[in-house]
């Protein structure tokens, strides 16, 4: 029992030091190194990895830009299936507790709470595995849906693999309740999903 509560304690420590930053010339080695390791930024796409290096390679500023993107002025999104779609407001956050240790998206639809068919959630996060299991994600969701709210959304919604006991537990930490359990439409794997609701406080004037 106590030495649960020290294994409990270690994670809330962990979790204190890891903060979010914005993805800048700082940060990128250590970026690189991740996805030199063989992780990938899109857990549908293993080889979205590999493809970001090489975008690294050829114009790295223009790659840290196009993780901010509010206006949506950047390329089409690729989906797991090969096709292309239109691309939605929003940015990443890198994970950061002295390294590069993981990152999360926010992405909204102007005007709507609603997402279309191709964008399963407003949210997405990825730990690299060597950082997992120490609530770097739990508190980086946390610290996300305070911009959600500050971008006006008075909900988001976030998907997780029904084996996924670790990423539901992130979002039911965070105040999410599962509405369903869905399949996914075919360009994004026909896979079966669970679908978590946050709702989330406006903001105070």
């Amino acid at each position: 029992m106590i030495a649960q509560l020290f294994a409990g304690m270690g994670s809330v420590t962990a979790a204190a030091e890891m903060r979010l930053v914005w993805p800048s010339r700082e940060y990128l080695p250590s970026y690189v190194a991740a996805l030199q390791r063989g992780w990938s930024p899109d857990n549908m796409r293993q080889e979205a990895g590999s493809e970001e290096l090489a975008r690294i390679a050829v114009n790295a500023e223009a790659f840290l830009a196009s993780l901010v993107d509010r206006a949506a002025k950047g390329a089409p999104v690729t989906l797991p299936d090969g096709s292309v779609a239109q691309r939605l407001p929003g940015y990443s956050r890198w994970m950061w507790d002295g390294e590069f240790c993981g990152r999360i998206q926010l992405r909204w639809q102007p005007g709507t709470g609603a997402l279309p068919p191709y964008c399963l959630g407003h949210i997405g996060y990825s730990v690299v595995p060597w950082k997992q299991g120490r609530g770097y994600a739990t508190r980086a969701l946390r610290d996300v849906l305070h911009e959600a709210a500050a971008e006006g959304l008075l909900y988001v919604e976030i998907t997780t693999d029904p084996d996924n006991v670790p990423s539901q537990r992130v979002i039911e930490r965070n105040g999410g309740v599962l509405v369903e359990e869905f399949v996914a439409p075919a360009a994004l794997g026909n896979g079966r999903k669970l679908r978590y609701r946050v709702q989330i406080s406006p903001q105070p004037f």
